[in-house]
């Protein structure tokens, strides 16, 4: 993919911006005044529950919707217009594709499309589909269709690239090819915003992360920060203590279920460990160990005491 010039990417300094958006359906706030810009060459991921937000966010940049209030901008023009969309890349979750034409023949009309677009070859290759070019997209397995609908977003070499989950269907090693080839449309200039129910993904892709709950923005930055403010350490063990008890320990933040074994995030594992061991004598398979992105992102979207089930 060829890469672009510093001065081919936002005039403005920011690739993308929402500024003080909000957006109402009917009596539903889903997105409360929310502030953020996408700079250049890095891969923003946004996290957050179901109903946080994110789905809207995403349709405020791509012009799919409109604020109730404040602004959404890309490349310094409204989201709709032409010249944005033509530096834009889009790979939605949900897409509609037909079944009866070729992989090779699904990405050449995409590309026919754009005004300066990768070539058929390099999409095909890029998105790990030269082996089923000639194959029709109806007899594709999941993971297939799913690199197709990277490949059509990547048609016509965007400076800006919106990927919404996209490595459901993908197998571990399929997965961590594809963010490999992330990494490197990053590094060669592109901008990425990426939606994604892995944790564990936007961990290993992300140079920031914002997390959104409710309609706002609770965190935002890198994900060793985003870490950071889980604030403690994770205790796993198995006890006989109900969930009730264990909510209202000193220095429990939030607790969920794992099967027979329950896990604790605190500010203070040794004093908790110890408070543990006193109440419950059968208390067995005691863990410590540090806090990691989930555990920050549950602490950050939970009520604070709230129970977190699984």
């Amino acid at each position: 993919m060829p890469e672009r010039s510093a001065s081919s990417a936002s005039i403005c300094g920011s690739v993308a911006e929402l500024r003080d958006a909000t957006k109402h359906y009917g009596a539903v706030t889903a997105l409360d005044a929310v502030s953020f810009a996408l700079e250049r060459g890095r891969v923003t991921a946004i996290l957050g529950p179901n109903g946080a937000g994110k789905t809207t966010a995403v349709k405020l940049l791509l012009g799919l919707t409109r604020p109730t209030r404040g602004s959404a901008r890309l490349f310094g023009h409204e989201p709709r217009d032409i010249a944005a969309r033509r530096r834009t890349g889009v790979m939605l979750q949900v897409a509609r594709v037909p079944d009866t034409l070729k992989v090779r023949e699904h990405v050449h009309l995409f590309c026919s499309y754009y005004p300066s677009p990768m070539t058929v070859g390099e999409v095909l290759a890029t998105a790990g589909l030269s082996d089923v070019a000639d194959r029709k997209y109806g007899v594709l397995s999941g993971g297939q269709r799913q690199r197709v609908l990277f490949a059509l977003a990547i048609c016509g070499n965007p400076d800006m690239l919106f990927l919404d989950e996209p490595t459901v269907g993908l197998d571990v090693e399929s997965r961590r090819g594809f963010w490999q080839e992330v990494r490197r449309l990053a590094s060669a200039g592109r901008t990425i915003l990426l939606t994604t129910h892995y944790l564990e993904e936007a961990d290993a892709l992300a140079d920031r992360i914002i997390v959104l709950s409710t309609g706002r923005i609770v965190a935002d930055g890198p994900p060793h920060a985003i870490k950071a403010r889980a604030a403690g350490r994770k205790v796993r063990c198995v006890t006989a203590l109900g969930d009730a008890t264990l909510a209202l320990l000193p220095g429990v933040h939030s607790m969920r279920r794992d099967g027979a074994a329950v896990e604790l995030l605190t500010g203070d594992a040794e004093t908790l460990a110890r408070e543990l061991l006193m109440r419950d004598p059968s208390l067995a398979g005691l863990e410590i160990t540090g806090a990691g992105l989930e555990e920050a992102f549950i602490a950050l979207t939970s009520p604070a005491k709230e129970e977190v089930t699984r």
